[in-house]
């Protein structure tokens, strides 16, 4: 037993020294705005690529401190995506083995990655909203630990404590000069929620709220943002999101819709859009999901343009656009999918740059 404590808390200082950090924060380059910053949180500067990997270093962490993990471990996931590539990592770095259960359309770019990061994965044999249980039965089987993202992470990541992304946002916020010390929006991406209700959780327990304001963004088929509008905290559309990382076809146990004071709808076109002016505009090259919240940003700015407002509005960047090549970022691929960017792209390259430009006043799916 004593063994075991010891390894558990070695364990632990490994986890927290892996994961490093802060992630950059840079200024978006807004020239039509006087008086209003606006910012980047860049998770991709994370070693495995996402801002997964906080959520994933909570989950192993509050593993460790419960004792679900022991040396030689096998830990299992549910997905193929930026959970499955932090956990292969953050496995490695503690020297359990890894294995993603994903689904059976998986492509093979994603499968790459897992492998690259340390970890393996096995073909789900069920429709993809049964993931989950197949993941946690293998995980009984094997006798090892089921990395459940979304039933755990909000319990995962209060119990890992400080520094969250919300210290480290914050706290860089703080010393960059007026207008960016002075935030009036966070925008987020709902993927499990646990992003969001860290950072709601902390304006609240520090008081800045409401002066800074927390702002969730929500692609098309997903369901938070209907559940936000109605109180309908079950609310399901049973349909998969098309943005990566970001919506749900059921709300998750980690959205906290009281934590939130707005919930943004994005069309999907509009994401790639956003996504492809991080791009070309400001240097940043991330995800689709970055697309999603840099358009929720630019709502808000007109919001506080309209009142003659000052401050900034913070957006995280959730992960990098590396992984998208085959996807958003292959016109043949948005084609097949009715997807089209270009009146979008032109909103926003006349809104950033041309103090008239108007913004679209009922954003919507």
């Amino acid at each position: 037993m004593e063994r075991d404590r010891a390894w558990a808390e070695a364990a632990e200082r490994r986890l927290r020294a892996a994961v490093g950090g802060p992630t950059p924060l840079c200024r978006l380059p807004f020239p039509a705005f006087d008086g209003l910053a606006v910012y980047a949180k860049d998770e991709s500067a994370l070693p495995s690529g996402s801002t997964k990997e906080r959520l994933v270093a909570a989950l192993l962490g509050h593993a460790l401190r419960r004792g679900a993990l022991a040396a030689g471990t096998p830990v299992v996931a549910a997905t193929g995506g930026p959970v499955a590539v932090a956990g292969a990592r953050l496995a490695g770095v503690l020297g359990l083995p890894f294995t993603a259960l994903v689904p059976a359309r998986t492509p093979g770019p994603a499968l790459a990655r897992i492998e690259a990061a340390g970890g393996r994965w096995v073909r789900g044999t069920r429709p993809p909203a049964a993931v989950q249980a197949e993941a946690a039965e293998l995980a009984r089987r094997t006798g090892g630990f089921f990395l459940d993202h979304f039933t755990d992470a909000e319990a995962a990541v209060t119990a890992w404590g400080a520094p969250t992304i919300a210290d480290e946002l914050l706290g860089q916020l703080a010393a960059e000069p007026p207008p960016g010390s002075r935030p009036r929006w966070i925008v987020v991406g709902l993927g499990t929620g646990t992003t969001a209700a860290t950072v709601g959780r902390h304006l609240r327990r520090h008081g800045l709220a409401p002066g800074t304001r927390l702002a969730g963004v929500d692609p098309e088929h997903s369901a938070y943002f209907p559940a936000w509008a109605s109180g309908a905290g079950d609310y399901g559309t049973g349909m998969p999101s098309r943005i990566p990382g970001i919506g749900r076809p059921r709300t998750e146990p980690g959205f906290r819709p009281e934590l939130l004071d707005l919930v943004i709808p994005v069309p999907d076109a509009a994401s790639v859009a956003g996504m492809r002016w991080l791009h070309a505009r400001a240097g940043r090259f991330a995800g689709p999901a970055g697309g999603t919240v840099l358009w929720g940003a630019c709502h808000l700015l007109a919001r506080l343009r309209q009142a003659g407002a000052d401050g900034s509005v913070v957006v995280v960047l959730g992960d990098g656009a590396d992984g998208y090549r085959r996807t958003h970022l292959d016109p043949a691929w948005l084609r097949a999918r009715g997807l089209d960017p270009a009146p979008y792209e032109a909103v926003l390259d006349a809104f950033s740059t041309d103090p008239a430009a108007p913004w679209p006043t009922a954003p919507a799916h």
